[in-house]
């Protein structure tokens, strides 16, 4: 096995989660805080758009499994790129679409990644590529939010659902639940 993290901001990470949680290969993903100037961040603090920070993801991934362009790909195709600090109804730059690569190969592949991706799209993709700096883990009870209270949250019952569906249908050969059966 060889363990790589990949660390991923395409709105709220509930959503952007659930998606990476079903992909083989991804061995654990945690909400953080990424790409701001305030230290230690609470969620009411990101939510404010104020301290900079993105909701994103940490991507822990068996590299002999998945590569890390596969999860790029699964990123462009399980959001949208093209839309300014905006995912659906959450708006402001704590919901930006960014890409925080964690060394130099990385940061070549995130742009690969930004130009194989961009005919999928009508408009042009706006995600940033930042420094993967200093990130705080969120709060406790947005970790793993899906497989609890999210199933019983409309937004999320609104939101996750296509974004599973698009992975499972697009990407079918990379979705732990099409493996299992479900």
């Amino acid at each position: 096995m060889r363990e790589e993290v990949a660390t991923l901001a395409g709105g709220c990470f509930w959503c952007t989660e659930a998606v990476f949680n079903d992909v083989i290969g991804v061995t654990g993903v945690e909400s953080v805080y990424i790409g701001g100037s305030t230290e230690n961040p609470t969620y009411k603090e990101v939510c404010s758009g104020t301290t900079g920070h993105a909701e994103a993801i940490r991507v822990t991934f068996d590299a002999d499994q998945v590569s890390y362009g596969d999860l790029l790909d699964i990123f462009f195709a399980t959001h949208d790129p093209t839309t300014l600090n905006r995912q659906g109804n959450d708006v402001g730059t704590q919901y930006r679409s960014a890409i925080f690569p964690h060394s130099p190969e990385q940061e070549a592949e995130a742009r690969a990644a930004i130009e194989r991706n961009a005919g999928e799209w009508p408009d042009p993709i706006v995600t940033t590529i930042e420094h993967a700096d200093r990130w705080y883990p969120a709060e406790d009870y947005h970790q793993g939010y899906w497989d609890g209270e999210g199933q019983r949250n409309p937004y999320c019952l609104a939101v996750i659902p296509p974004k599973l569906r698009k992975l499972r249908k697009s990407f079918a050969e990379r979705s732990k639940a099409v493996e299992a059966g479900a």
